[in-house]
């Protein structure tokens, strides 16, 4: 799990490690309160791995527009 962070797949899939850092944050904080995993092998996982595995799997991504963050070229 560690490992996948280190990755530059996931850090560029989000548009940087500060991007990728607020995502796990805001879908960590939604499955402390109970939201439901994205994925289908969840059981065993912690909320980490999970938010890791959805991020990798294209089942969250930060909204651009509505975050009112600036897109990096």
């Amino acid at each position: 799990m560690i490992e996948d962070l280190k990755s530059t797949e996931i850090i560029n899939k989000v548009g940087g490690k500060f991007k990728l850092t607020a995502l796990i944050q805001k879908r960590l904080d939604e499955l402390m309160q109970g939201g439901r995993p994205l994925i289908e092998d969840a059981e065993g996982k912690t909320h980490m791995e999970i938010a890791i595995q959805e991020i990798l799997q294209d089942k969250i991504a930060i909204d651009q527009k509505a975050s009112g963050i600036k897109e990096t070229e």
